[in-house]
């Protein structure tokens, strides 16, 4: 998998070299490079921001240098032939609280991209124009993380960075961690456990420590459902 970053603050992403991220860059698994928006502005000043039509408070982000930053990462993805075609679009990510919300299953269907840009916002966010251009070159994605507000798109974009790629084969060691978690089936995942047995007066749940698989599976099934109901009832089904 490729994905690029565009942010006016490249360094805020040098979390993406670290963990279980960083060992799929080292080891082929995935190329993510990060670009300084300022780098594709034409004035001394380096300005990527503007007041916007209409009177309001705040700054918005000024389209051409997106177009030209945009454009600069289509034609690294280009073949070498002039007239090559590029199979896929790419997909590109816009963190916006007013986008839709990004969920587990939005995770897995972008880690099957072979292609994900991210633009990262800043202010009061990026002129309407570049995702409406955009839709010509792009599969363009807004997508919200949760409902509040940040500072910029990169918190974001490490959030959901880091979900998607997580799923591509090969970065998690084990895979079946990646099936017995939270929202993977649909509910939260079970409370976990280890040693030791008792702990300043708080004892691990005995039928963990049974050996009876089948009474453990039923027992975590259980506390799925009674977390769940408890935290993001959201989640559960409708009753009839």
């Amino acid at each position: 998998m490729r994905i690029d970053v565009i942010s006016i603050f490249p360094a805020y992403l040098q979390a993406l070299d670290l963990s279980l991220i960083g060992k799929a860059r080292t080891g082929g698994l995935l190329r993510l490079d990060v670009h300084d928006l300022r780098d594709f502005t034409t004035d001394r000043h380096r300005t990527v921001d503007d007041t916007p039509y209409g009177g309001g408070a705040g700054m918005v982000m000024k389209p051409e240098p997106w177009a030209q930053a945009l454009t600069a990462v289509l034609d690294e993805d280009r073949a070498p032939a002039e007239d090559a075609v590029v199979e896929t679009r790419p997909v590109l990510v816009i963190p916006s609280p007013a986008g839709e919300v990004f969920r587990q299953s939005t995770a897995h269907e972008l880690a099957e991209a072979e292609h994900l840009v991210f633009a990262c916002g800043r202010y009061e966010g990026i002129d309407e124009r570049v995702a409406q251009w955009a839709e010509e070159r792009y599969t363009v994605r807004p997508l919200s993380i949760g409902d509040y507000v940040l500072n910029g798109g990169e918190v974001a974009t490490l959030a959901m960075v880091e979900a998607i790629v997580r799923l591509i084969p090969g970065v998690i060691g084990n895979p079946g961690s990646l099936t017995e978690e939270s929202h993977a089936d649909g509910l939260l995942e079970y409370p976990m456990y280890t040693k030791p047995a008792s702990w300043r007066g708080l004892d691990v749940p005995e039928v963990l420590l049974s050996g009876d698989h089948g009474r453990i599976a039923r027992w975590r099934h259980e506390q799925q459902l009674a977390r769940t109901a408890d935290r993001r009832p959201d989640l559960l089904p409708p009753t009839v």
